[in-house]
């Protein structure tokens, strides 16, 4: 059996009390709600199965997860379904990835003002993509597109952007045919990262006409106007990030390269070194160093403090689809796509996708487990175990310092 590396779960569980003691002014609770998660996950606070072989009898004992979705561990099985399900939608055409990115200069106003700054931050990106692709100097059709928010930067510090994965055309504006891209071209960047600044920078200015934000702390004399348009003018001082990229390769791949967006969270486990004197040490990749792969140490209260910053509020949709993708037209418009294309149904196409590794010993995909010990039996549960004890520091939301007892059989 391989030993189990570092994760964000142990350094919750040992430093999570401490964290709280020191920022509990400042602690949401949604960022309590997810640090709980976090801590409990696959432990016998939330409970679990007993899994026995249906060959060779072997057993072992599964707990539960917390099936948050800023949980490292938990979004592996998620991705898995999300990739099942989107197959189906994918299309016979090369895709391209493009990001946009919020500067510098706003990204305190948005961390102060989540809910509403990310829903402008998507509803620019939306209109811009749409707009300049129905432009007929460029594209001159209706697209679609699956757009992704990260909050973060390598470094855990905050850095909202957002991912777009696009087919490479659209639909014509009669709708008889399928506009496709010119090579490896898809559009100008230019033009997009400024019409994406100024959709952008029009919303924020209505937002905060209607008084839709809010300013605490050392943001707080931004409330009055002249601070504010100051702050505009100093973020519109040179040119917003937008790139554009193309993934290649087969419809499996391309929603490979999807998932590796969709239900990434602000740091992996497996970017963890050590947790040693109060301090963790991870993985960061450097991009103004020619993205070298470097290591950075933190104290473990601020490294907690860094993760939970990207804690999105409560019911905050992180994943868009938008265009023809658009939940309401989605498949009839999918459907006509292929019609345009020549391409068989969704149905018919879509391809049996890889499931992750870290699936595998989940108790959320447990027909997929195969024995570890015969490698031919299935694991099936034959027991339940119900949720005891607790992680300390935190009661029922919360406790650390989770201690997981043996298992009793139940005999209830």
């Amino acid at each position: 059996m391989t030993q189990r590396g570092l994760e964000v779960a142990d350094v919750f569980r040992q430093f999570g009390a401490r964290y709280l003691q020191e920022f509990a002014a400042s602690v949401s609770v949604d960022q309590k709600r997810v640090l709980q998660a976090i801590a409990a996950c696959r432990t016998a606070a939330l409970g679990g199965h007993v899994q026995r072989c249906d060959g060779c009898g072997h057993q072992r004992i599964s707990y539960n997860s917390c099936r948050n979705r800023h949980c490292p561990k938990c979004q592996a099985g998620a991705r898995a379904e999300w990739m099942d399900a989107q197959a189906k939608d994918l299309l016979p055409v090369p895709y391209f990835h493009v990001v946009f990115t919020l500067p510098e200069a706003l990204t305190s106003v948005a961390l102060q003002n989540k809910r509403v700054v990310y829903d402008l931050l998507f509803r620019a990106v939306a209109e811009t993509l749409k707009e300049i692709a129905a432009d007929a100097k460029h594209l001159g059709a209706e697209i679609g597109f699956l757009a992704v928010l990260h909050t973060w930067g390598q470094n855990l510090m905050h850095h909202p952007h957002i991912h777009c994965v696009v087919p490479a055309g659209g639909i014509s504006p009669d709708s008889r045919r399928w506009v496709s891209c010119k090579g490896d071209f898809f559009l100008p960047v230019r033009v997009l990262s400024r019409v994406f600044r100024g959709k952008f920078i029009d919303f924020l200015k209505r937002a905060f006409r209607q008084r839709q934000l809010g300013f605490h702390g050392q943001l707080r004399d931004y409330a009055e106007a002249e601070r504010f348009e100051a702050l505009i003018d100093t973020s519109v001082r040179h040119e917003w990030v937008v790139y554009a990229k193309r993934p290649f390769g087969g419809p499996n791949q391309v929603l490979k390269y999807l998932a590796r967006y969709t239900h990434r969270v602000a740091i992996s486990n497996q970017r963890l070194l050590e947790l040693q004197d109060g301090r963790v040490r991870f993985q960061y990749k450097d991009y103004a160093d020619g993205s070298r792969t470097k290591t950075m140490a933190l104290d473990a209260v601020e490294f907690i403090r860094r993760f939970l910053m990207h804690v999105l509020p409560s019911g905050f949709m992180r994943i868009r689809h938008c265009g023809f993708l658009g939940n309401r037209h989605r498949q009839t418009k999918l459907e006509l796509c292929r019609r345009l294309l020549g391409a068989p149904s969704g149905e018919e196409t879509a391809e049996p996708c890889d499931r992750p590794d870290e699936v595998q010993g989940s108790i959320e995909c447990e027909k997929h487990v195969v024995c570890p010990a015969c490698g031919n039996g299935r694991m099936l549960v034959i027991d339940t175990l119900h949720p005891v004890g607790s992680i300390s520091g935190i009661r029922r939301p919360f406790m650390l310092q989770c201690r997981v007892p043996r298992w009793q059989p139940n005999t209830s």
